[in-house]
């Protein structure tokens, strides 16, 4: 989905926000996840940097908002990220 445009609440292929990515990336793959990053967010557990794996999923908070922000881990420290509306999804790193 990397390319795909962002919009706050996309919801389809051609436009996600973060939590959507999360959702239809899980769905593709036969995983049942909840909709909204506040949903994912209640439904995970954290876990140490060090046993982060492909398909984890990475919160952000983000100030001044009420929603956390997720993106979709994949593995080398970097993670596909929802950018702000009007860019689309891009390749970010942890460091």
């Amino acid at each position: 989905m990397v390319g795909a445009p962002y919009r706050y609440s996309g919801n389809t292929p051609r436009e996600f926000d973060c939590s959507s990515l999360v959702h239809y990336s899980f769905a593709r793959a036969k995983v049942s996840v909840p909709r909204t990053a506040r949903q994912q967010r209640r439904h995970s557990r954290p876990l140490s940097c060090k046993s982060v794996r492909s398909g984890d999923l990475l919160f952000f908070t983000q100030s001044g908002k009420r929603s956390p922000h997720v993106d979709l881990y994949f593995g080398d420290e970097r993670f596909v990220h929802a950018r702000p509306t009007g860019k689309q999804m891009h390749v970010s790193t942890l460091s």
